[in-house]
């Protein structure tokens, strides 16, 4: 069994020192995960193991450490050797003097029952078990060929102020919000030697999150993230835990190719060993069964700052289209996505009387009730326009009615940051204005909606800023449009995107920018009108259908 020290501040000791740690109860790993895990390292009895270094950074109660004391005994035996020529072949650390106690115990208790003698055993365990910091050990002592575990989940303000300063300073990766599992991952990243691997069970919630990024990027710039097994439904420990988990495995070296996987409530130890049978399969092909689905990537989501979340045979798509097809945002068709104007204070700046100010200080708007129906109905707001079509601020002086309506809200407006900031321009909206983009034809996308909603603007209203928009110079922005309304388009906004509550997606900017699309020119003339129909008659199968041909696709896995 493997001690879970990650998934309850309650229930783990906090990186103080080991005087002042906090008691904490223990959740085990069962010992099937453990096994698999190790299995899907590599780190098995037929290789030398007293040649290589594992460290374990949390070892608890010994469950990791337990069974590779089986493995290395097993090891030396094949190999011929004593149990003492493996007394630096194992280096594991915990705060808690009773965790390093207990763990002694164990290795000293398991090798003793594989026939060692107890006085060479608790050699072993004595060496290979130590009371510390895993995080504050000098490099040195880290150099490692495997990092195995689970390391400690907990939110970095959770800490000790001075144990926060010392673990920022000491792991680059922990900014912002983070837990300080993060910590651990960078870490032991940094100490395996070329060719080494790394096997955490973890949250995953670093794969999706803001304060998982630098992470993220330092294993796609200098690692290979070789498999991510999710197991959030798994009964993988030995009280229930809401952990979110995930199995990672990540080697030190350029990025080949990655397995996503994703097991069900029904994988237990006999199926963990039907997976590492698929797994370690020359030929791997996509499966599904029962118990888990797993597919094979060539390689993982190579210059993403986010990663995708979605079933193995959805990632393998969406990597397979990455390959294939160019970015939604492209220079090439002077395509972009952008966001509506933000003006830091919407009651002043946005009204629907026509005689408020003057009429070329009216700024036809598009709203989001604009877009329900999936075509523009204006429900006839204008933006207070502060801005000349060069994009300067307009003089007040020239505009009596404007000038008069602004001092009147002068009170608001000059407490506004952006008025703070420059004193002089009080009156400003927080974005300027691009009077260009008023008569550009333009696919607008409500920030939040169930589904997909691309809707066209032909060139009449600007975008409110809970309005996202795309414009192109290149595209025929209904054909675009019957793209962006298929289930393909809506695949990689749902794979990126932050789900609200009831399964509501965010169509932010930079979900939007994840889409893949086909050159316009390489889309068939039939299909073509297929997707400009299908965006007029709002109909998503027939946009869907289009789509599927047009990306060269028969259908698109759940």
């Amino acid at each position: 069994m493997a001690t879970l020290a990650l998934f309850d501040i309650d229930k783990q000791a906090l990186p103080e020192v080991p005087a002042e740690a906090v008691e904490h109860g223990e959740v085990f790993t069962r010992g099937w995960v453990v096994e698999l895990i190790l299995d899907l390292l590599g780190y098995t009895p037929d290789m030398d193991l007293a040649e290589l270094k594992v460290v374990e950074p949390a070892c608890g109660a010994g469950a990791f450490l337990g069974v590779i004391a089986s493995r290395i005994s097993a090891s030396c035996r094949a190999h011929g050797r004593p149990i003492t020529d493996a007394v630096n072949a194992v280096q594991a650390f915990d705060l808690l003097g009773r965790n390093v106690a207990e763990s002694r115990g164990v290795v000293e208790q398991r090798l003793h029952d594989d026939g060692w003698g107890r006085s060479a055993a608790r050699k072993v365990a004595s060496h290979w078990v130590n009371q510390g910091d895993y995080l504050l050990q000098a490099d040195a002592e880290h150099r490692a060929d495997f990092v195995v575990g689970n390391p400690p989940y907990i939110r970095l303000e959770d800490v000790p102020d001075d144990r926060m300063d010392a673990y920022r300073s000491a792991c680059s990766a922990m900014g912002g919000r983070a837990d300080i599992y993060i910590g651990f991952y960078e870490v032991a990243l940094r100490s395996l030697r070329p060719g080494g691997r790394l096997g955490f069970i973890c949250a995953d919630r670093w794969m999706r999150n803001q304060y998982g990024r630098k992470l993220r990027q330092l294993v796609t710039r200098q690692f290979s993230m070789d498999l991510a097994l999710v197991m959030h439904d798994v009964d993988a420990f030995q009280e229930q835990v809401s952990a979110y988990p995930a199995v990672t495995i990540i080697s030190r070296q350029a990025q080949g190719g990655a397995v996503a996987a994703d097991a069900t409530r029904a994988f237990g130890e006999s199926e963990a060993r039907d997976f590492l049978a698929w797994y370690e399969a020359e030929d791997r092909q996509p499966i599904a069964t029962a118990s888990f689905q797993a597919a094979p990537l060539p390689h993982w989501f190579p210059g993403e700052d986010s990663w995708p979340a979605a079933s193995p045979a959805r990632l393998a798509l969406l990597e397979d289209l990455g390959d294939r097809f160019r970015l939604l945002e492209d220079e090439t068709t002077g395509t972009r996505v952008g966001i509506g104007i933000a003006t830091g204070a919407d009651k002043v700046f946005i009204t629907d009387d026509r005689e408020l100010v003057e009429p070329d200080r009216l700024l036809p708007l598009a709203m989001v009730r604009d877009t329900t129906s999936g075509s523009i109905d204006w429900s006839g707001s204008c933006l207070v326009n502060p801005w000349n079509s060069q994009g300067d601020l307009v003089d007040l002086a020239g505009y009596p009615k404007l000038a008069a309506y602004f001092r009147r809200h002068s009170g608001v407006l000059r407490k506004r940051y952006v008025a703070v900031k420059q004193p002089d321009r009080w009156y400003k909206t927080i974005d300027k204005v691009d009077h260009r983009l008023t008569s550009r034809p333009k696919l607008l996308f409500p920030d939040m909606k169930l589904t997909i909603h691309p809707v066209l603007d032909e060139g009449t209203l600007y975008p409110h800023h809970n309005l996202y928009f795309i414009v192109s110079d290149v595209w025929d922005m209904r054909v675009l449009g019957g793209l962006l309304l298929s289930k393909v388009a809506e695949a990689f906004v749902e794979a990126y995107a932050v789900k609200m509550r009831g399964g509501t997606l965010r169509f932010q900017a930079q979900y939007l920018r994840k889409i893949r699309v086909p050159d316009p020119a390489a889309i068939a003339a039939e299909d073509r009108v297929a997707l400009a129909d299908a965006f007029d008659r709002r109909d998503v199968k027939a946009a869907t259908d289009a789509a599927l041909r047009v990306y060269g696709l028969t259908e698109l896995p759940d």
